[in-house]
């Protein structure tokens, strides 16, 4: 694997910036709306990028490549609380357009890194 640190990888970096995002929004949230879904949209969020780095550190291709599918699931269940949030009020439009132009980029981004995992040569 590479030595290269979890905290170069671009997917990393855009996986950190869509959890910030949807941290700074959460934190404006009455604390029913923050203790009921704002809790769980900042997790998945943050699972993201957790798994990306747990991967990376665990060693082996196929270690990365199965953290990599964990942080898709994450995305997706972001997603569906962002979807939830929306539908009841607690994002606006604006909000939600800015946090698709990340998600629209991430998304991508994953599927790319967990492809190229163990397909490039790579120097310790």
């Amino acid at each position: 694997m590479s030595s290269r640190y979890f905290q170069e990888l671009r997917v990393y970096k855009l996986a950190e910036k869509l959890a910030d995002e949807i941290w700074k929004i959460v934190d404006g949230w009455d604390m029913f709306a923050k203790n009921t879904m704002g809790t769980q949209m900042v997790r998945s969020a943050d699972s993201v990028g957790a798994n990306i780095a747990e991967g990376v550190g665990r060693g082996s291709y196929q270690d990365n490549k199965r953290f990599v599918r964990i942080a898709r699931g994450s995305l997706n269940e972001t997603q569906h609380w962002l979807r939830r949030a929306y539908m009841r009020n607690l994002l606006t439009a604006e909000q939600v357009d800015k946090l698709k132009l990340i998600i629209d980029e991430l998304k991508p981004q994953l599927n790319s890194y967990l492809k190229s995992i163990g397909n490039v040569s790579e120097k310790e």
